[in-house]
């Protein structure tokens, strides 16, 4: 399903802040939450979710923003915690309904902004900039922008004061002791707003079940080094576009190994043409080389970078591992780096990719457990977590960013912990809870869901068309195409039978002559009227062949008749 209903829209009372998570508990994506105060109404972050297997052509799921629309006339900002995907991927969306301004770090600005060009949005949108150290007011709440480090720069938690209390948002995050740029998670205003009073805390939750603390991304290093050191031939990096860290120690490595480097893929080019813009991503003039020009260079004097590490179909990796990318080719003696996480759901794609890469006669690098590792992960594990907690010590805690098993293991965290001193809320999608100066407690729940897109035109695929692709992709789909006279009634020719993911038809003569029969037999039971309308004489053999091939075959194609008026 592409739609989960809750209750019905709500309002706030004045002296009462509600916080309604739209999008993002109990499932990984489509990260949305909406803090409100009276009349006023803060949204923190519009992320999208991408597709399983079940949902046939479509690009992107966003969050059902009904609760939203209902109440467009009290929305004051939208406020961004970082640049990934799922925390702004459904901005153009939002915005397109929901004229509000726009706050975030400078980089997750720029991304946003490339986003809104391509919806023709970004010169109609209010966008600003909010740093660390400089709160500003939106309404009733007092917005602080708090820096932590994460796999995307410029990333942070908020911290919304309100006449009820001060409400924490981690975002996502790690604290990282030793980040590519230096600049630390700002623990020490953690520890400021912790001992001020917290009302509550929502707090990450996808690496509540890795022990310890997460690696720093300085980790990755040594392993890639030691990968460009030895390579033979062509080394090949996979990550995230948005992974500016890593995408600058490749660019030294590559410049201390004496290779030339090549972005490959759309969002890699994109993005890092940004951050080279800001000053956040510095390549030594020469260094880098246009895709159409790798092959013109020595093997072992290239590194390319591509767009892809999920198995995602259309993009460079993927094309590359069938052999049908443009410039870019794989052949034995190279390396090929997969540096990044596998995203729940995506695990059949992307190891389906490898195996492609591996018939390349590639030596292939990705995240098996092996050290030093090619990848490290953004999101804080168990002890950042507690740490998060004992910084913050907040009155209520509610987890949020994890499938339910990540929520309810941070949920017994927080419970074991002496940090948090009132209830600990575990929450999913289209929850409300209520804070008021002396208690916290759950309302009704309010109308939440999602909504499937299909990026090439920007439509809502409705969840009528989703059936009826999983339908064709199950049972396929049956055309009978028949010629009636339109003054008899009658068949001038024999039916025909296209059937395309049923059964192949021309090795079973037999069930064509069945259905064939099937049809003249329903054209013979049928009044004069009946068959000249055309609706009620397709929907008589529509329904007459599929009992009949259910009988014969336990399938249930679609049918689509086609009448030939003659």
């Amino acid at each position: 399903m592409c739609l989960v209903l809750g209750g019905p829209a709500i309002t706030s009372p004045t002296g009462k802040l509600r916080a309604i998570p739209l999008g993002g508990l109990g499932e990984f994506g489509m990260n949305m939450m909406a803090f409100e105060y009276g009349d006023h109404i803060v949204v923190v972050d519009t992320g999208v979710m991408f597709p399983d297997a079940e949902l046939l052509g479509v690009d992107i799921v966003i969050p059902d923003i009904s609760y939203l629309r209902a109440n467009r006339e009290r929305v004051r900002a939208i406020l961004l915690t970082h640049g990934h995907e799922d925390h702004i991927g459904a901005l153009p969306y939002v915005l397109d309904e929901i004229d509000v301004p726009v706050y975030g770090s400078p980089f997750t600005l720029a991304l946003a902004r490339a986003k809104l060009v391509e919806h023709g949005l970004a010169d109609v949108t209010d966008l600003r900039e909010m740093h660390p150290g400089e709160p500003f007011d939106v309404g009733p709440f007092r917005v602080e922008f708090i820096h932590l480090t994460h796999s995307i720069i410029d990333s942070g938690a908020l911290a919304l004061t309100t006449p009820v209390g001060t409400v924490i948002h981690s975002g996502d995050f790690k604290f990282d002791p030793t980040p590519m740029d230096g600049n630390v998670s700002d623990l020490h205003r953690l520890a400021e707003f912790g001992s001020a009073g917290v009302l509550a805390l929502f707090s990450d939750s996808t690496n509540v079940d890795r022990p310890g603390m997460t690696p720093s991304e300085r980790g990755v290093r040594e392993r890639f080094e030691e990968i460009m050191a030895e390579a033979k031939g062509r080394v090949l990096i996979s990550c995230f576009a948005t992974s500016l860290h890593r995408l600058q120690l490749v660019t030294d490595l590559a410049h201390e190994y004496g290779r030339r480097l090549c972005f490959v893929g759309r969002a890699m080019s994109q993005n890092t043409e940004i951050a080279q813009q800001m000053g956040r991503l510095k390549i030594p003039p020469g260094l880098l080389v246009p895709p159409q020009d790798v092959k013109k260079l020595p093997r072992d004097k290239v590194a390319v970078v591509l767009t892809g590490s999920q198995g995602e179909p259309m993009a460079a990796l993927s094309r590359v591992a069938v052999k049908s990318h443009k410039w870019i080719t794989v052949e034995p003696g190279d390396d090929m780096v997969i540096s990044a996480r596998v995203i729940p759901g995506n695990e059949k794609s992307i190891f389906r990719m490898i195996d492609h890469l591996y018939r390349r006669g590639a030596r292939i690098h990705y995240q098996d457990g092996s050290y030093p590792p090619v990848h490290v992960s953004g999101h804080g594990s168990a002890e950042e977590l507690r740490l998060m907690l004992n910084l913050v010590k907040p009155k209520y805690f509610v987890p949020v960013h994890g499938e339910y098993r990540q929520l309810y293991r941070h949920t017994m965290m927080a419970k074991e912990l002496a940090a948090v001193s009132g209830e600990v809320f575990l929450l999913e999608s289209g929850d409300v809870l209520e804070f008021d100066a002396q208690s916290a407690r759950r309302r009704e729940r309010i109308t939440v869901g999602r909504v499937c897109i299909d990026e090439g035109t920007f439509d809502e695929v409705e969840e009528t068309i989703l059936k009826e692709r999983r339908h064709i992709s199950e049972d396929g789909i049956v055309i009978p195409i028949l010629a009636i006279n339109e003054h008899t009634g009658r068949l001038e020719t024999s039916p025909e039978i296209v059937s395309r993911g049923f059964v192949p038809l021309d090795e079973i003569p037999d069930l064509v002559a069945s259905a064939n029969e099937v049809i003249l037999r329903t054209i013979e039971k049928s009044n004069l009227e009946e068959v000249g309308d055309w609706g009620v004489i397709k929907e008589k053999i529509r329904n007459a062949l599929r009992k009949h091939f259910d009988q014969q075959t336990g399938k249930k194609p679609m049918i689509l008749p086609v009448i030939l008026e003659v």
